[in-house]
């Protein structure tokens, strides 16, 4: 059994606590999303009960990736800082049971495992904390979109030539 997998269940009920560094390289959805594999992801992964007794998971990801500005196509550096808090169901319908009862939109609630590979939900965290798009404060270069924009061509700029006919 791998080093990142895990029984959720017994996780949580012992408190269980991990936490490491992978390179983005190694996380291969988010390299799909990034401008490049460089960088890496600190993270950890806390286990506990809700005060209601429910098994919980606390995800914590940060580190810098690259991504491509939508503005001006070039890579810059985003900083990834997120940490959100999984709810263990057995089920679909106990987890359904559990999100209707917490009705707390900052929880997820989850159908756990007893064969859980968490670098898969530390993955998902860091997808869920890029931007869904992408742009620097302040682009350094817009030389490429000031091209694009003066090339424009008004779609109505052919009538004029038509009204003198």
């Amino acid at each position: 059994m791998s080093a990142f997998v895990i029984d959720a269940f017994e996780f949580c009920r012992n408190n269980g606590y991990r936490e490491g560094v992978t390179p983005v390289a190694e996380m291969t959805r988010l390299a799909a999303d990034c401008a490049d594999q460089t960088g890496e992801i600190r993270w950890s992964i806390q286990g506990g009960t809700t005060p209601q007794g429910y098994p919980s998971l606390t995800l914590s990801v940060a580190g810098t990736v690259q991504l491509v500005c939508q503005r001006c196509l070039q890579p810059f550096g985003y900083e990834i800082d997120s940490s959100t808090v999984l709810v263990l169901g057995r089920d679909d319908e106990e987890a359904d049971e559990i999100e209707e009862l917490l009705a707390d939109e900052r929880i997820d609630v989850i159908v756990g495992s007893n064969c859980c590979d968490i670098r898969d939900l530390l993955e998902d965290e860091a997808l869920l904390a890029l931007p869904q798009s992408p742009k620097h404060e302040v682009c350094p270069d817009t030389s490429l979109l000031d091209s694009v924009k003066s090339e424009k061509v008004s779609p109505f700029a052919g009538l004029k030539n038509l009204k003198s006919e």
